[in-house]
């Protein structure tokens, strides 16, 4: 009965979702000079390196060691920082401010810039209850981990707009 329930629920969805231009997120159009990609970060194991490797692999880039590289994606900055943004009464924190700030270039193999030095930053206020202290930890590790998806989905999306070859 429910799993009968479930199929006419999407069958009569799935015609609406259509209708109203909903279309699933595909592999983003990289151009043909990042086949073979390498990545220069300080930390290879951070949140936005993980997820920018997974969405570009996603793409058909196969992410390389120096040597076979086609293109190079630099990643000078990768920094999050935590600012106070009010003070209670009794000096406690209330609020504060999350900030993740990237920035990335592309070249080409022989050090052409393809994309030149980017900075994307994106930021989130959060509330800190003292009396549910373990909550609070927890939301912010969310929100980094957030904030850096959001990060490596914006970071592609600029890259899909290098121009394949000059002029």
């Amino acid at each position: 009965m429910v799993a009968a329930r479930t199929l006419l629920l999407l069958a009569v969805l799935a015609p609406l979702l259509g209708a109203c231009g909903f279309q699933l997120r595909g592999a983003a159009a990289l151009p043909p000079e990042m086949a073979r990609t390498q990545l220069v970060v300080e930390d290879s194991n951070s949140t936005l390196v993980r997820r920018l490797r997974t969405l570009l692999e996603q793409s058909g880039v196969q992410v390389v060691d120096g040597a076979r590289a086609t293109a190079v994606l630099e990643i000078p900055q990768n920094r999050v920082t935590t600012d106070v943004l009010t003070i209670a009464d009794n000096a406690r924190v209330r609020e504060y401010r999350v900030s993740h700030t990237v920035q990335f270039r592309l070249t080409d193999a022989d050090g052409r810039e393809l994309m030149g030095l980017q900075t994307l930053r994106q930021a989130r206020e959060i509330s800190f209850d003292e009396q549910k202290i373990l909550a609070s930890s927890r939301e912010q590790e969310y929100l980094k981990r957030d904030l850096a998806e959001d990060l490596a989905r914006l970071i592609v999306n600029r890259l899909e707009s290098v121009s394949a070859g000059p002029g």
